[in-house]
């Protein structure tokens, strides 16, 4: 099977992740053109993937519109600013490219479920990075869930305790902005948010939440703070800061069940922290934390790795337009406070 042919849409904070992710995963996938206004931008990820693959001869654009004509791409990944996430996903689909996009998927319902209407209409893989999921804490949590050793849960706990500065903000000018971003929950807080409503099990019943700016120059919230009844009975509490003093201080995730109690915490859920279960298997003596060099971790290589067999084996990926929509969503409640 020939290799799926990938580009890069953006190429600022987190690219460097997917490019990352395209040389592990170089025996299934190569890069073949990265695309950003700023050229600059583009060209220092061009040269971290060809340092690495050799012979390899990545094309720069900053028309991605171009890109898309000019190139043969059977993938887009798209990393630009959050308020551009929709309309460049349904300008990919339209152009008939399989379409993987950061966090959150799009500002609003409406443009969520026209990614995913679209996608389906055209055969097309959608897909979220929340790449979280894959950490290996998280999947043996996941495993556990599954297999209800929980009992009946009670209750989980999404808590994002870090620090963006001004200087973060300033740095680029649609952070914090209604328009392009939102604020802490919807950027900082999503990937939490969206593993607490996985393993919840159940679709949210109602939100309740209370947000406000603090510290920080910006037009969205720097804390926040939701509520959330899902349908099964349980409930959600989501702690979201973006200033917490002097760094970042954890991000964890707690659930909380009738016969079983664990806590993964880290730099970004990378550690158990608690596991305890009434029965006992003999995976609970595996040390499944991980270590990681930043708050992104590892997830992207093992989530483009999904992608790429959801593609070649017609399968939905793991986190699909629709699993990506729900965490968007549970934000999008709140804002309504």
């Amino acid at each position: 099977m020939s290799k799926l042919k990938f580009t890069i849409i953006g190429c600022g904070r987190i690219s460097y992740k997917h490019v990352e992710a395209l040389i592990n995963n170089k025996d299934d996938a190569e890069l073949v053109a990265l695309c950003d206004i700023v050229e600059e931008k583009a060209i220092e990820r061009k040269k971290q993937y060809e340092n690495v693959i050799k012979n390899a001869n990545v094309k720069v654009y900053t028309d991605y519109i171009k890109m898309l004509e000019k190139e043969n791409i059977d993938v887009v990944a798209i990393a630009t600013e959050s308020g551009y996430h929709a309309k460049h996903a349904i300008d990919c689909l339209n152009a008939g490219k399989h379409v993987l996009v950061e966090k959150p998927m799009a500002l609003s319902s409406a443009d969520a479920d026209e990614m995913i209407k679209l996608a389906k209409k055209k055969n097309l893989k959608l897909g979220v990075c929340h790449q979280n999921r894959f950490n290996p804490p998280i999947q043996k949590l996941r495993r556990a869930i599954e297999e209800g050793r929980f009992g009946k849960i009670v209750n989980g706990t999404a808590r994002i305790l870090w620090n963006r500065n001004d200087d973060y903000y300033k740095q680029a000018p649609w952070r914090g902005t209604k328009a392009l971003d939102g604020g802490t929950l919807m950027n900082q807080c999503i990937h939490n948010i969206d593993l607490l409503q996985w393993m919840m099990g159940s679709e949210v019943e109602r939100v309740y939440a209370e947000r406000g700016t603090f510290l920080r120059n910006i037009e969205m919230e720097d804390f926040g703070a939701i509520l959330i009844r899902f349908k099964n009975g349980s409930i959600g509490i989501v702690e979201g800061s973006a200033c917490v003093y002097p760094k970042n201080l954890e991000e964890t995730l707690s659930i909380f069940g009738e016969k079983g109690t664990v806590v993964i915490g880290g730099l970004a859920v990378n550690e158990i922290k608690t596991w305890i279960f009434e029965d006992q298997r003999d995976y609970d003596k595996e040390d499944d934390s991980t270590e990681i060099d930043s708050v992104y971790g590892k997830g992207h290589t093992p989530l483009y790795k999904d992608f790429i067999d959801a593609i070649n084996n017609n399968r939905e990926p793991l986190i699909s337009g629709e699993e990506g929509r729900k965490a968007m969503e549970i934000v999008l409640k709140a804002y309504k406070y």
